[in-house]
């Protein structure tokens, strides 16, 4: 099956039109968050960002002053996923009182994040962990950087352009997860084994 094309920001109808396991190629605006930005937003109760049929990408990236914008732009050089349970205690209430469509991330999370994409229309989309340079090559700008003073640049939010960033849906909008799939029948198979082999 061919990938998904998707542009942000994304419409509920992109989202719930995506099922788990479909590849997607993501391109627009996406803004970068990790544990101080996902609780700042949680705790004030506002964002720097509009997330409203936005894609929130957990990833710290290693960024650069950029010497061909004259010292005043910035360049990413690493974009990899980070892991997204951190953020599971405050996901499900940015995903409702935001309007996020898309979480990006590593590893998958909890039935909070699952139950709130199944309500509102938000997925989430993983990211290949371990290629943060290739997934850098597809951020086309750094269009503007928030909360750099306060938090420093990795927990920063950064705000990206980016072309046909390659994602794999691993939970969608109806409640499907991989991550809870692969849980299920790994945890059948190893109670299959001990019961075969009792000690």
């Amino acid at each position: 099956m061919a990938a998904v094309r998707l542009r942000t920001p994304l419409s509920e109808a992109d989202v719930r039109a995506l099922r788990a396991g479909g590849e997607v190629l993501l391109s627009g605006r996406v803004h970068t968050g990790r544990d101080r930005f996902h609780k700042a937003v949680f705790e004030r109760g506002e964002s720097p960002v509009d997330l409203a049929g936005g894609a929130l990408f957990h990833c710290g990236p290693v960024v650069v002053r950029d010497p061909a914008a004259g010292g005043a732009g910035w360049r990413v050089v690493a974009a990899g996923p980070t892991t997204s349970i951190r953020e599971e205690p405050y996901m499900a209430a940015i995903v409702e009182r935001h309007g996020l469509r898309a979480i990006v991330g590593k590893g998958g999370m909890g039935e909070a994040t699952r139950e709130a994409c199944r309500r509102f229309g938000c997925v989430y989309l993983q990211a290949v962990g371990g290629a943060a340079a290739l997934l850098a090559r597809c951020v086309k700008r750094v269009a503007a950087v928030h909360f750099l003073d306060e938090f420093g640049a990795t927990e920063a939010c950064w705000s990206l352009d980016v072309e046909d960033l390659p994602l794999l849906v691993g939970m969608d909008a109806s409640g499907r997860s991989l991550y809870a799939e692969v849980e299920a029948s790994s945890r059948a198979a190893l109670d299959a084994l001990l019961s075969s082999n009792p000690s």
